[in-house]
């Protein structure tokens, strides 16, 4: 049977280590807590929540009237991503959640970065896959971290 150890290299990159860590964020040289530390996985999901039911609300009365259907507030969300991270480096569920995505290095995103992982957020798979840093798909393509402020 095939278990996520087994699994885990592909999704490390090449060259990881094999040794244990103690908390996520630890091989990136973030803190185990407190600002700057990785973005736990409650905290992601409450963001994703608001933001997913700010783009429902702004698609229901901006966007209704053209017949976009249910693609809508994924269109809604992928534009307040691509420039609310772009530009402020935090969505606005992210930011009343304590969350902001920045570069590997610390620096901000910047929009071209913030569109790549706005794509892949919308795709939703690349999302739902992470690795032992809790980096998903979409912030490991993007060259992206979810940090707490």
């Amino acid at each position: 049977m095939v278990d996520r150890r087994g699994l885990s290299g592909w999704l490390d990159g090449p060259g990881a280590s094999s040794g244990a860590q103690a908390y996520p964020g630890e091989r990136l040289g973030r803190p185990q807590s407190g600002p700057g530390s990785v973005g736990r996985f409650g905290r992601r999901l409450g963001a994703l929540f608001i933001d997913w039911a700010l783009a429902s609300v702004i698609a229901y009365g901006l966007l209704r009237p053209l017949h976009w259907g249910s693609f809508a507030p994924l269109a809604v969300l992928l534009v307040m991503n691509v420039l609310l991270i772009g530009t402020a480096g935090s969505t606005l569920g992210q930011r009343i959640v304590g969350l902001a995505v920045v570069r590997m290095d610390g620096g901000p995103a910047g929009p071209a970065r913030a569109l790549v992982r706005a794509v892949l957020l919308c795709i939703v798979l690349p999302a739902l896959v992470w690795d032992r840093d809790q980096r998903g798909m979409h912030d490991r393509l993007a060259g992206t971290l979810l940090v707490r402020r």
